[in-house]
C-alpha cells in the first residue's frame, strides 16, 4: 500500500510529540569544516517543518563507516554546527547514541527544538547482520520518542542498508515517508517506467564491477549508454585496445564482452572514448597528452602511461548525445575531476546536463561523487533537473532492487 508521508503525519497533528527523523548528513568533511553541505540543506525542510509544527525533533544520521564503535573523526560535532547554522536556531548533540545522554537530552526537548543523536554507526548493532541485535537497539531508538512518537525515514541515501535507523525502527513506530525519499521515488520510476526518449544514461567511476548489475538492466530500457571514468579502460581492454597502466579489470572482461555483443544485437547503443588523457602518473601535476584509443601506449610514457580523463573529442561527441536526450541520468565522474588537468570530461558532460535540462528535458545526477563534483566544478543544484541525495541507493533501484528503508514504510 502507499506510504504515509510526513505530510499525513503533519496533518495528524505533532505538537507536542516527539518524532524521530533518519536524515542523509553522510556530508564530506574537512577536519571540522564540512566542505559540502548540499545534503545537510537538503534535508531541513522536513525537520522545519516538524519543528514549526511544535514537534520534539530528533535527527538519527550516519557520518563515514566508522567500525561500530565512538571515533571523533566521525562524531556529528561539525554537522550538528552547520545544521545550527542553516536552521537558525540551537541543535543540541547527543554525546551517544541511545545512551544516558541521549536519553536525557530526549526527555528534555520542548516543543520545537532538534536534537541531533550522535553516529548511529557508533554503535555495533546499527548495521548488524544479527535481526534481533538490530531489533534491540530500534527498541532504544523508538523508546527515546515515547508512547505517542512517530518516525520519518528520509535518508533515501542509506534506504538501500537494512539498518536498524532505516529499517527497524519503522516497524516499532508509526512509520511516514519523508519528502527526499518520496521526490527520489519519483524520479527514478520515471526514469525506469516511463522515459521520455532518447534516454542517454551517462556511466563513470572507477569499476566496472561497481555498475555491473545497473549496466545489465539499463541495456534494456536506455537507448544509449556512455561509458567513461576508469570503468572504460576494461571496455577497450575488451575491444582489444592497449590500455597502459590504467585502471583495468581482467576478471570482467568477459562480462563487458557480453555487453558489447548485446548492444550490437539491438540493446541500447554503448558509446565509447575515440580519445584519452594519459597520464605519466597519478598526481596532479602529471605530465599529460592525448591519445586516441588505438594508441593509448605510443605516447611519451609507453606503457607506463595512465589514462585519467575522457579526451576533447570524446568530451564533445558525449555533450551532443547528452543535448539531444529528453531524459539523462548521469552516475560517475569521466575523470579524476579532483585534479583540474583532468577535470575537463567531467565538465563538458555536466555543462551538457545543464543544456538537457535548460531545453525541457528531465536531467539526472545520481548522486555521490557526480553530486560532489558538480558542486566542486561550479554548478549550481537547480541548473540541474534532479541531484539525487542517494548514489548507492539510486543505482540499487535503477538495478532493479528493493530497497528495504522504502518497502518497510509502504508496509
Amino acid at each position: 500500500m502507499p506510504a504515509s508521508t510526513l505530510n499525513d503525519l503533519l496533518e495528524a497533528g505533532v505538537a507536542g510529540r516527539t518524532v524521530l527523523i533518519r536524515s542523509d548528513l553522510n556530508v564530506p568533511l574537512d577536519g571540522d569544516t564540512v566542505t559540502d553541505d548540499g545534503r545537510i540543506r537538503a534535508s531541513l525542510p522536513a525537520i522545519r517543518d516538524l519543528a514549526e509544527a511544535g514537534a520534539r525533533v530528533i535527527v538519527m544520521a550516519h557520518l563515514g563507516r566508522p567500525k561500530g564503535e565512538p571515533d571523533p573523526a566521525y562524531s556529528l560535532r561539525p554537522v550538528a554546527a552547520r545544521m545550527a547554522e542553516l536552521l537558525g536556531t540551537d541543535v543540541a548533540l547527543a554525546a551517544d547514541v541511545t545512551g544516558d545522554d541521549a536519553r536525557a537530552k530526549a526527555a528534555a526537548l520542548q516543543d520545537g527544538q532538534v536534537l541531533l543523536l550522535e553516529n548511529v554507526r557508533f554503535d555495533a548493532r546499527e548495521t548488524s547482520k544479527d535481526d534481533a541485535e538490530r531489533a534491540a537497539l530500534a527498541g532504544e531508538m523508538a523508546a527515546l520518542a515515547g508512547e505517542d512518537g512517530a518516525y520519518v525515514g528520509d535518508a533515501f541515501g542509506a534506504v538501500h542498508r537494512k539498518h536498524a535507523s532505516v529499517f527497524d525502527v519503522a516497524a516499532q513506530l508509526p512509520a511516514h515517508q519523508g519528502p527526499l525519499v518520496a521526490a527520489e521515488l519519483e524520479v527514478l520510476t520515471r526514469l525506469t517506467e516511463s522515459p521520455e526518449r532518447p534516454y542517454v544514461v551517462v556511466l563513470g567511476g572507477s569499476k566496472v564491477s561497481d555498475k555491473l548489475a545497473v549496466i545489465d538492466n539499463l541495456l534494456d530500457k536506455a537507448d544509449t549508454l556512455l561509458i567513461g571514468g576508469g570503468m572504460l579502460f576494461t571496455f577497450l581492454k575488451a575491444q582489444g585496445h592497449e590500455v597502459g597502466a590504467s585502471l583495468l579489470e581482467e576478471d570482467q572482461l568477459d562480462t563487458v564482452r557480453e555487453y558489447l555483443r548485446r548492444s550490437e544485437a539491438g540493446a541500447a547503443r554503448i558509446v565509447l572514448p575515440t580519445d584519452i588523457v594519459m597520464a605519466s602518473g597519478f598526481a596532479a601535476d602529471a605530465e599529460h597528452e592525448v591519445l586516441a584509443v588505438d594508441a593509448l601506449t605510443s605516447g611519451a610514457h609507453g606503457a607506463s602511461a595512465m589514462g585519467l580523463d575522457i579526451g576533447p573529442e570524446t568530451a564533445r561527441a558525449f555533450a551532443e548525445q547528452i543535448r539531444g536526450a529528453q531524459t539523462v541520468f548521469w552516475n560517475g565522474p569521466m575523470g579524476v575531476f579532483e585534479f583540474p588537468a583532468f577535470a575537463e570530461g567531467t565538465r563538458a558532460v555536466a555543462q551538457a546536463l545543464t543544456e538537457a535540462s535548460a531545453a525541457g528535458g528531465l536531467s539526472v545526477v545520481g548522486g555521490g561523487d557526480s553530486a560532489a563534483a558538480v558542486r566542486t566544478l561550479g554548478f549550481a543544484d537547480d541548473a540541474f533537473g534532479h541531484i539525487s541525495t542517494g548514489g548507492g541507493a539510486s543505482l540499487e533501484y535503477l538495478e532493479g532492487k528493493e530497497l528495504p528503508g522504502v518497502s518497510v514504510l509502504e508496509a
